[in-house]
């Protein structure tokens, strides 16, 4: 079955659904998510998604993001995509939501609603190699000079929260217990 996303308008309402690749190739607006998972030294899981992507192929970003199902919350979409990427489960909180737009080299276009949320959890996990190929943990103020030097290693919705979010990431952050 082909999944679908959930077409929104700019405050977040639901005006549909559509198939996700075409969603991506229109440029129509749909609901997202990206969780951040940090650990008691205050360090980013960042992930390096699979090879095979459809976009964005080997790029590293946050712990895991995806879209949700018609009918699912945020948090619930967050914690499937995180145990279906990752292999673990934490209980996740919502930072903030913004709409962005990126268009990719393959003509296909990220417009997304997207929901931010953030767990705390020290464990390592146990990677879905269909959906990750690496992962790593990363103080923020590293991640911010690697961007700076090597922005082409992240993904376009990452560098957009690391740009615009970054000190409230960093404030609201606990570290876990």
């Amino acid at each position: 079955m082909e999944e679908k996303v959930v077409l929104v308008d700019e405050n977040n309402r639901q005006i549909g659904l559509m198939p996700k690749m075409e969603a991506h190739e229109k440029a129509i607006l749909h609901r997202a998510f990206s969780v951040f998972v940090l650990n008691e030294k205050r360090e980013i899981m960042l992930q390096q998604r699979a090879a095979h992507k459809y976009h964005s192929p080997l790029l590293w970003t946050n712990t895991c993001c995806s879209h949700q199902r018609d009918g699912e919350t945020n948090i619930e979409a967050g914690k499937r995509r995180l145990m279906e990427e990752m292999g673990f489960m934490v209980e996740l909180k919502e930072l903030f939501s913004f709409i962005y737009k990126a268009p990719f080299d393959n003509g296909l276009t990220e417009h997304e609603f997207d929901h931010v949320m953030i767990g705390y959890s020290n464990q390592e996990p146990k990677i879905n190699l269909e959906e990750v190929a690496n992962w790593k943990w990363m103080h923020p103020e590293a991640i911010k000079e690697d961007i700076a030097e090597n922005p082409d290693k992240y993904t376009a919705w990452f560098k957009i929260i690391f740009d615009r979010f970054y000190d409230y990431l960093i404030k609201n952050s606990e570290p876990c217990a």
